[in-house]
């Protein structure tokens, strides 16, 4: 098969990408082997590919929003066969005997381990999946408009939750991609007014077609205060201006994998009344399985922008570039 492999971290624009030619992956004990159908592009994939994320397997393959088919079935695997739709996201494996996941906090277990960070991805024809971590997918959507649900889709549901929004309440969103855009609809369906502050105004149009309540500068202040805010923007400095934001007892999610420095906060503009800062490590399970019901129940769709997979250098430029809304997905062409 070929596939796309980090071959030294840097930016985009030097070319850190390189086509290979590998073997298919033989699918594990209790892994499937997948054939690749589709792969969302995940602003993790450009940390990943640019260094910002520190290597954990060298020359590995990126792409963790992979909507593909059963191709293989590895040793102890049952109720997967050939042929099944599939999809494979961000959370890979965990050990399921510390606390944490004993607990039911699987996203903070210590021997975590990750699609196109720790092990191969999706930027490629073929990918392996833990059977245990696979999703079931629907069969009356699109391979492309399933992708980006896997990771943006299920990131921007748990960070939706950890802000602890009441009903009715009033949200507002940092930055409006891939992830933010499909938060948005779930926030909307359940009744809450978004308001989204970004510099892009092809993302602001986007908010206010789906019907977010306002849409303004990333630096702008809301027209009301918030209740809850989740900055989905790798950028530290609006840390305090989203705070700023909030009403009392509101609560700030920071979405991202990666942050640049936090500007030193003040106590009695941006932490007082009891305001709350809260981080989000990625997705436990459950919050995917409830994601993706939720976004058939509600009808989410992801704004797409499809990209041939041999084209994998150019979606992330493009997405480094801010040049599109929504969400870009790789299609196999390979």
């Amino acid at each position: 098969m070929r596939a796309w492999v980090v071959d030294r971290p840097g930016p985009v624009e030097e070319g850190p990408l390189r086509l290979v030619e590998r073997p298919v992956p033989e699918p594990g004990s209790g892994e499937l082997l997948v054939r690749v159908r589709a792969c969302g592009v995940c602003r993790t994939d450009l940390h990943v590919t640019e260094g910002d994320l520190p290597v954990r397997r060298p020359g590995v393959t990126p792409g963790h929003e992979v909507v593909g088919v059963v191709d293989g079935v590895g040793a102890g695997v049952s109720g997967w066969a050939a042929g099944d739709r599939v999809g494979a996201a961000w959370l890979r494996r965990t050990d399921g005997t510390c606390r944490y996941c004993l607990r039911g906090d699987e996203n903070l277990c210590p021997g975590s381990e990750y699609t196109g960070w720790d092990a191969d991805g999706g930027y490629a024809e073929y990918t392996t999946v833990p059977a245990a971590f696979a999703y079931r997918l629907p069969a009356d959507v699109d391979d492309v408009a399933l992708a980006p649900l896997l990771c943006a889709g299920i990131i921007g549901y748990r960070a939706l939750l950890r802000t602890s929004l009441p009903p009715g309440g009033r949200l507002g969103l940092y930055g409006f991609g891939g992830s933010a855009h499909l938060c948005a609809q779930v926030a909307l369906a359940q009744g809450a007014t978004v308001h989204v502050l970004t510099r892009d105004e092809a993302s602001r149009r986007l908010a206010l077609d789906l019907g977010c309540a306002s849409a303004r500068g990333a630096h702008d202040q809301p027209p009301e205060p918030l209740d809850g805010a989740i900055l989905f923007a790798p950028a530290g400095e609006l840390v305090p201006v989203a705070l700023r934001a909030l009403d009392r007892g509101g609560v700030l999610a920071v979405a991202g994998i990666h942050l640049s420095d936090v500007p030193v906060l003040r106590y009695e503009s941006e932490l007082f009344y009891e305001k709350e800062l809260r981080s989000v490590t990625s997705n436990t399970r459950d919050n995917g399985r409830d994601f993706l019901a939720l976004a058939a129940r509600y009808g989410v769709r992801a704004t797409t922008h499809p990209y041939p997979l041999s084209e994998a250098p150019r979606a992330l430029s493009d997405l480094k570039a801010g040049r599109f809304d929504g969400a870009a997905v790789l299609l196999n062409d390979l």
